[in-house]
């Protein structure tokens, strides 16, 4: 794929490194859980013929390619790629992850210079899954579709997506209360002009002088001999360290249904070593860290409240961490304004703003791990959220211990 599209979708989608000593393999430019990638990207094969699969591993696309050049992208994720114990959770995952990879693609495409414009799923959503030529539509959230360059011809609408079927529905009900949701989630809207998905003036990096190298470093914190979670190092950040991640959070996701939804977050910030700012719990306004309450035990009160603490197989670097970021909204608010849809939107625009965060992250010289796995009502009350707020996302960013395990450079 040396084309610039294929370049762009290869920057989004395509390995990074694998990590011999972590359970999880192997590692794209964006986070994923358990490296899973429920989220796959297709691409019309032009004219009339059939859709095809980008196969990241390989740099390609399936099947033969068309008459001419696919300048469609459909973005979906498979629910059934997330283990079923997961229940319900694997809507919200699929969801969030759309939004991650939303802005991993803009920026692939704005890197090759490929405008796009986005539509988000509506009423044809629902066609466009069985017009992609997948056999369990059932399977698939609602698809985002990017329009590179000039609009292409209206495409033949396809039959409506298969109803889970009823032994499905019985042996995973699960399953099927997420994909009733996610069909109820469409928008009205026209598709909107893909906007920049990173943050202006921002200053050189030390650590990352290039777009490759940044996508590189991006990682979610590691430990030794295959053991689970993350381990950090004590270490005072500069202030840029922060100032720069509130600047990548601060970007908007495109269109004014996710920018809706973007405006309802609340972005809560515990520091923790952190240079020109007071440890404890601040509040995230128009690109700057306000202090809400003084608190140098808030990282450690976190750390009690996760649901994955330091055990014999399992690190947790969160008292160590100089910042702990959390994503919330108030759900019947968001329901108010902006209806079915807004609980979906709302994720999408958390994944999005995280995947910003990580990347600053890395060119800091730090990790960030997106993280759903904090107890509620506790860490409610350390960041002093209203009592009918729901944290959507959280991520901790932490300064890497070197375990002295490989790295492997899958980059061709």
């Amino acid at each position: 794929m040396t084309d610039p599209l294929g370049r762009a979708l290869v920057t989004a989608f395509g390995p990074q490194r694998r990590e011999p000593e972590n359970p999880y393999n192997d590692h794209r430019s964006y986070a994923s859980p358990r490296c899973l990638f429920p989220v796959h990207a297709f691409v019309d094969g032009g004219g009339q013929d059939p859709w095809r699969l980008l196969e990241p591993d390989r740099h390609a696309l399936t099947g033969a390619p068309g008459p001419g050049p696919g300048r469609r992208i459909a973005l979906t994720g498979r629910y059934t790629a997330i283990p079923a114990a997961y229940k319900w959770f694997r809507g919200s995952l699929v969801a969030i992850e759309l939004g991650i990879v939303l802005r991993a693609l803009s920026i692939g495409l704005e890197l090759f210079g490929q405008p796009a414009r986005l539509r988000l799923p509506d009423t044809g959503a629902h066609a466009l899954l069985d017009g992609i030529g997948l056999d369990r539509t059932w399977e698939w959230s609602l698809p985002f579709v990017l329009d590179v360059g000039e609009p292409p011809p209206a495409a033949a609408a396809g039959t409506a997506p298969d109803p889970v079927p009823p032994d499905v529905t019985r042996r995973d009900p699960a399953l099927a209360d997420l994909v009733r949701v996610n069909r109820s989630q469409t928008y009205a809207g026209d598709a909107v002009p893909l906007t920049t998905a990173v943050p202006a003036g921002l200053p050189a990096s030390q650590r990352t002088p290039d777009w490759a190298e940044l996508l590189w470093q991006r990682h979610s914190g590691r430990m030794p001999r295959a053991l689970h979670g993350m381990t950090g190092r004590r270490r005072r950040v500069p202030a840029e360290a922060l100032d720069t991640a509130l600047r990548w959070l601060a970007v908007p996701p495109p269109g004014p249904e996710l920018a809706a939804a973007f405006d309802a977050v609340r972005i809560t910030v515990v520091t923790h070593g952190v240079d020109g700012h007071e440890d404890g719990v601040h509040r995230a306004q128009a690109a700057t860290a306000r202090l809400f309450r003084r608190d140098a035990e808030a990282s450690a009160r976190l750390e009690d409240h996760y649901g994955y603490g330091v055990s014999p197989v399992n690190g947790c670097g969160i008292r160590n961490a100089p910042m702990t970021v959390f994503l919330s909204v108030r759900p019947r608010e968001l329901f108010a304004r902006l209806g079915p849809a807004g609980w979906g939107a709302a994720q999408h625009a958390c994944g999005w703003a995280v995947h910003g965060l990580c990347l600053s992250a890395a060119a800091s010289g730090l990790f960030a791990r997106p993280v759903r796995a904090f107890k509620e009502i506790p860490v409610q009350r350390v960041l002093g959220l209203e009592e009918d707020e729901t944290i959507v996302l959280s991520a901790v960013v932490g300064v890497p211990q070197d375990t002295g395990g490989a790295l492997l450079d899958l980059r061709l």
